[in-house]
């Protein structure tokens, strides 16, 4: 639910400085650019802190190397939060680029978030109901695709 909260309350603060005058969040795309990257920069930082192990313990069985794919996927989505921050106009096509690569990752990460609906494994691993987490999962692909069209 964090990242949810960080998400919308991020994106309405910064429609608010635009409105106020902050040229980059001066459009609702601009400010919803601005809120997806605090939530995946916090997604990220759960990658490297305590909540690490409980995330490696949600990796599906098959996927080799569990821990090293929790730092991969805690590396694309700093990498693609910084690229979120990045105004069109000054790397065109970066933002929009961002946008859609962590769309991927959101689809690509999803049996993850299936696997630990389902099955509880450490104490520090999410365990969002998979009805909920879904519904989030179509909110955040819907905003990266606003960002990602946007931008473009």
């Amino acid at each position: 639910m964090a990242p949810l909260l960080t998400l919308v309350v991020t994106t309405l603060v910064a429609r608010v400085a635009g409105a106020a005058g902050l040229g980059p969040t001066a459009t609702w795309p601009g400010a919803l650019a601005v809120g997806l990257a605090a939530m995946f920069a916090l997604t990220a930082s759960a990658h490297f802190s305590r909540r690490r192990a409980g995330l490696v313990a949600i990796v599906p069985p098959g996927v080799p190397h569990p821990a090293a794919a929790v730092t991969l996927t805690g590396v694309l989505e700093a990498l693609g939060a910084v690229g979120l921050l990045v105004p069109p106009t000054v790397v065109p096509g970066l933002r929009s680029a961002a946008a859609v690569g962590l769309a991927l990752l959101l689809v690509a990460l999803f049996p993850a978030n299936v696997h630990a609906a389902r099955e509880r494994r450490h104490p520090d691993a999410p365990h969002t109901p998979l009805g909920r987490r879904t519904a989030m999962q179509v909110v955040f692909l819907a905003a990266a695709a606003t960002v990602a069209v946007s931008s473009a």
